[in-house]
């Protein structure tokens, strides 16, 4: 397995997830588990829903604003 660090953007809030990457010899590799899919949809939810709580369970929050 390998780490990756996925960011997931939604609304004025970005999530920065660590997610472990499944590698094989196949032409999909590498690819996410389910288990790891759904903690980033989970992310994406609570972020959508500015729960950043519950966000911040899976990795660091931002939040983004303009320069000007």
């Amino acid at each position: 397995m390998k780490k990756k660090t996925k960011y997931i953007h939604s609304g004025n809030y970005v999530a920065e997830v660590e997610v472990d990457l499944i590698t094989t010899e196949g032409e999909w590799s590498p690819y996410l588990s389910l288990k790891e899919a759904k903690k980033l949809d989970n992310v994406r939810e609570a972020l959508s829903n500015k729960n950043l709580k519950e966000a911040s369970k899976y990795g660091k929050v931002y939040k983004m604003e303009p320069i000007r």
